[in-house]
C-alpha cells in the first residue's frame, strides 16, 4: 500500500505553530525547529497551509504569488531547509494548493480587469450585471453578502465565493488550467509530496450562470449563505475533469498525493475519487465533524460512508481543522479519549489537527482582537478560536514566541501544553503517542477490513483484522457506565491500550464493561 494509505497526516497552521524571528506570528523556521516534535509523535506526513506571498486578506487564501514565500513566514531557502529537514525525520511535506481564486493583487488580476479586451480577461469570471440593474445572479459569498463585486473602471462585474478579494479563477479557460499546472510542478520539483486542494467543490461553476435555488429549510437566524442552496454556483458534473487533470500532474511524480477539500454529504463526496479512481487520492472526509456525537448516529456514519466507497477507494477521516471549532470543545474533554481512539482506529487516513493532541479548547476571542475575516462579516462565524498558537512550554508566552501572540493563548497554556503532557503518563499527548505506535505497528490497524460488531445507545465496538489478527475497539460515547455482549463471537483478547492507562492488560471475553468515556483497544485471539 501506498505511504498515504497507512499513513497519518498532522495539519500545521503556520501562523501559529513556533515564531523564531519574535514578531509574534509563526514561520517556516518555526516549523522545521519543532519537526522532532511532530516526527516523535509518529505522524507520517506534515500538511501546511499557505505560505505564500499574500496581502493576508484571508491570512493567506488570498494567493499574489503562487511560486514565492511570503516575507512573514521566511524565504525559499526557508522553505527547501524545512523540506529537506522534513524528509530526513521520515515525514512528507503537503502544500495547501488553493486553484479557486487568487488575490485580488495577483498580477493576473490586475492584467484582468485592466480592459474589456485584456489578454487575461476570461481568466476570471467576468459578467454583465442583471438587465434591472444590480449582480447577475443571486449567487452568495461563503463570507456573507452577495458574490459579486462591481468593477466601475469596466462596469463588469466579477465572482468571488468568499472574499471580494479573492476573484473566482475560470477553470474553463483552457490558460488557467495549464498555469496552475506549472504551479503544481514547480513545487512538486521542489520536493513536496503532494497537496490538498482547496474547496475543491467549488472550481467549476454553471456555464448558463442560472439562479441558486431558495432554500427551504433556512432560518432566520442561520448563515447568509444557506439562504439559497449552491446547486449552480458548487459541485457541478465539469468538475472531475478538473479534478482528473490536477491527478494528472501529481501522477508524473510518483509517491505523491492528492487530497481534496470538500464539504458534501459522502454519498456526493465520494464521486471526487473519479472515474476508475483517476480523481483525488482522498477526498477529505468531514462527517465526524458534523455528526451528532452519540454511539448510533456515528455507527450509522461510518456504515454510509463504507458502504459509498468506490470498488478500491481508500477512506480518510478528519476530526479538526482550521475551518472548524476546537474538537475538546465541541465533544469535551473527557470524550477527547474516546475521539483519538475513534480516529486512529477506523478504516482509513486520518488527518489530525495540530494541538487536538493536547485536547486544545476553542479560545474565546475578545471581539477587538478578531482577525478572521469571516467573523468580521459574520459575527459568531469566526474562526480565530482554533487557530491560536501551539502551547509548548511554561514559559512567556508558553514557547511560542517572545513577544505577543497574533491571537490569544488558550487560558489554561500554563497547564495545558507540550512540556506538561510530554512528562505525564496518563495525558492524552500520551494516548496519542500510544495509538499512533500501536497503529504503526500493526497492520489490522492500518491496513486492516473493518467490520460492525456490537452497538448500544451509549457505545459501539468494531473490528480490524487483517493477516490473522483481530482487534477490537470499544467506545463509550456517554458518561455513564455501560456494557457490550458479543454473544455471537467465541474469542478472549486483552486490553492492549485503553483511554486511562489502569486496564492494560486485562482479559476480556464476550462482555465488556465500559467505564464513563472509556475507549479500550484489545487484542483478540480466535
Amino acid at each position: 500500500m501506498d505511504w498515504w494509505q497507512t499513513g497519518i497526516v498532522y495539519q500545521v497552521y503556520p501562523r501559529s505553530f513556533q515564531d523564531t524571528n519574535g514578531d509574534g506570528v509563526g514561520d517556516l523556521k518555526g516549523i522545521a525547529q519543532r519537526l522532532d516534535y511532530i516526527a516523535g509523535l509518529g505522524v507520517d506526513a506534515v500538511w501546511l497551509s499557505p505560505v505564500f506571498v499574500s496581502p493576508m486578506a484571508d491570512f493567506g487564501y488570498d494567493i499574489a504569488d503562487h511560486k514565492a514565500i511570503d516575507p512573514l513566514f521566511g524565504t525559499l531557502v526557508d522553505f527547501d531547509a524545512l523540506v529537506a529537514r522534513a524528509h530526513a525525520l521520515g515525514l512528507k511535506i503537503i502544500l495547501d494548493l488553493v486553484p479557486n481564486h487568487t488575490s485580488n493583487r495577483h498580477p493576473w488580476f490586475v492584467e484582468s480587469r485592466v480592459s474589456r479586451q485584456s489578454a487575461k480577461r476570461d481568466w476570471y469570471i467576468w459578467r454583465n450585471g442583471a438587465p434591472e440593474g444590480g449582480p447577475p445572479n443571486n449567487w452568495l459569498s461563503e463570507f456573507g453578502g452577495s458574490a459579486w463585486q462591481h468593477d466601475a473602471a469596466t462596469d463588469q462585474y466579477y465572482y468571488h465565493a468568499f472574499l471580494k478579494e479573492q476573484p473566482d479563477l475560470n477553470w474553463r479557460n483552457a490558460e488557467v488550467r495549464c498555469a496552475m499546472h506549472e504551479v503544481m510542478r514547480f513545487w512538486l520539483d521542489r520536493g513536496v509530496d503532494g497537496f490538498r486542494v482547496d474547496v475543491m467543490w467549488h472550481l467549476m461553476k454553471d456555464e448558463a450562470f442560472r439562479d441558486n435555488p431558495l432554500n427551504p429549510d433556512w432560518k432566520e437566524g442561520e448563515a447568509d449563505y444557506r439562504r439559497n442552496l449552491p446547486v449552480h454556483s458548487t459541485d457541478r458534473p465539469e468538475v472531475h475533469e478538473i479534478v482528473r487533470g490536477l491527478r494528472a500532474v501529481v501522477d508524473e511524480y510518483p509517491g505523491r498525493v492528492l487530497i481534496g477539500e470538500i464539504y458534501l454529504p459522502v454519498e456526493r463526496l465520494v464521486a471526487y475519487y473519479g472515474e476508475n479512481l483517476s480523481g483525488a487520492h482522498l477526498p477529505f472526509n468531514f462527517s465526524l465533524i458534523e455528526t451528532r456525537w452519540e454511539a448510533g448516529a456515528i455507527a450509522a456514519l461510518i456504515e454510509r460512508y463504507e458502504a459509498a466507497l468506490p470498488p478500491g477507494a481508500w477512506p480518510t477521516w478528519v476530526l479538526g481543522n482550521h475551518d472548524r471549532p476546537r474538537l475538546a470543545s465541541r465533544i469535551g474533554d473527557a470524550q477527547a479519549r474516546v475521539a483519538a481512539m475513534l480516529l486512529l482506529t477506523l478504516r482509513g487516513t486520518p488527518t489530525l489537527y495540530y494541538g487536538d493532541e493536547l485536547g486544545l479548547p476553542q479560545v474565546d476571542i475578545p471581539p477587538g482582537l478578531v482577525r478572521d475575516p469571516w467573523g468580521r462579516n459574520v459575527p459568531g462565524q469566526g474562526r480565530d478560536g482554533c487557530r491560536t498558537p501551539m502551547p509548548w512550554d511554561v514559559g512567556p508566552f508558553s514557547g511560542f514566541s517572545a513577544v505577543e501572540p497574533w491571537l490569544p493563548l488558550n487560558p489554561d497554556a500554563g497547564i495545558r501544553n507540550v512540556a506538561k503532557q510530554d512528562s505525564d503518563s496518563t495525558s492524552l499527548l500520551t494516548l496519542y503517542r500510544r495509538l499512533i505506535a500501536l497503529r504503526r505497528s500493526e497492520p489490522a490497524l492500518n491496513r486492516g477490513n473493518y467490520r460492525p460488531l456490537a452497538q448500544s445507545d451509549k457505545a459501539l465496538a468494531f473490528v480490524r483484522v487483517a493477516e490473522g489478527a483481530w482487534w477490537v475497539v470499544a467506545l463509550n460515547f456517554t458518561g455513564e457506565q455501560t456494557e457490550l455482549y458479543f454473544k455471537s463471537m467465541d474469542w478472549a483478547g486483552h486490553v492492549a491500550l485503553g483511554t486511562l492507562p489502569d486496564r492494560d492488560g486485562e482479559v476480556v471475553g464476550d462482555r465488556i464493561v465500559l467505564r464513563p468515556n472509556e475507549g479500550l483497544l484489545i487484542c483478540c485471539k480466535g
